[in-house]
């Protein structure tokens, strides 16, 4: 069974420098990839003044309007909360999200920051896929002890065997987390998988800087692909990434004296 996976840091539904909102052209773009499973930060659950003030605003949580009816289950992770709203990382779904908890990574008290930890069902004969959406933060001394905590996350919850999917905005220019899940958990980037280097994804005009992963374990990767051709460079500062894996059959139990 193959799947598909993509991850996309959508500036809260403003262009690059908030000029304008894009919310309506940035989920035609995510229906485009059509991926099994979407991981996304910077996603708005409220704003009043936002809903207010532009009459194009969606009156749903951008993660539902997302949605529509592709995604049939959404998880949602509140990382920041402020006087007129709130935002997180979210997770849209093809396939039944069975257990979620979102938990609080923020380094600093005036930058919020969380990573959102589901359990998805792929299939009868297929194990449950983990999967971690982390938006990590801008600088590095936080972005060390963020990338520890979800080391220290996934050894503690996601048994060995089991298919992992971490991905998002890790803000890692220098690639020393990179280095560090790599080295510590056994994952492979696929974009280092498929193409020698993780995909240069920021700022999405003209993009120079590596900062969106995924990382897989568990899965066999198929194919990877940056988007982040006109009119993508409009809409985000960030360019979306894709990345389709083969699953494998979950193993049956041996029997005694085999």
């Amino acid at each position: 069974m193959r799947i598909t996976v993509a991850t996309y840091n959508i500036h809260k539904g403003f262009s690059h420098f908030k000029r304008r909102v894009v919310i309506h052209e940035l989920r035609e773009r995510l229906e485009g990839l059509d991926a099994d499973l979407v991981f996304l930060q910077e996603v708005v659950g409220v704003h009043e003044r936002h809903a207010g003030r532009y009459h194009d605003w969606p009156r749903k949580p951008q993660h539902e309007y997302i949605a529509g009816e592709r995604w049939t289950e959404i998880a949602y992770g509140k990382n920041a909360t402020y006087r007129d709203g709130h935002h997180g990382n979210a997770l849209l779904s093809r396939f039944p999200i069975v257990a979620q908890e979102n938990e609080d990574i923020s380094a600093h008290p005036f930058e919020s920051r969380g990573m959102l930890h589901c359990v998805v069902q792929l299939g009868e004969r297929l194990p449950d896929l983990h999967c971690i959406n982390v938006h990590l933060g801008l600088f590095e001394r936080g972005r060390e002890w963020q990338v520890r905590a979800l080391c220290e996350r996934i050894r503690a919850t996601v048994p060995e065997g089991a298919p992992l999917v971490i991905a998002g905005d890790f803000n890692d220019w220098r690639h020393r987390a990179n280095r560090t899940l790599v080295d510590q958990l056994g994952v492979v980037e696929v974009f280092e998988a498929v193409k020698g280097r993780p995909a240069r994804t920021f700022p999405s005009m003209m993009p120079v800087f590596r900062l969106d992963r995924i990382y897989a374990r568990g899965l066999a990767v198929v194919e990877a692909h940056v988007h982040c051709a006109f009119p993508a460079a409009r809409i985000s500062d960030h360019a979306a990434l894709a990345a389709t894996f083969e699953t494998r059959p979950r193993r049956a139990p041996k029997r005694a004296g085999a």
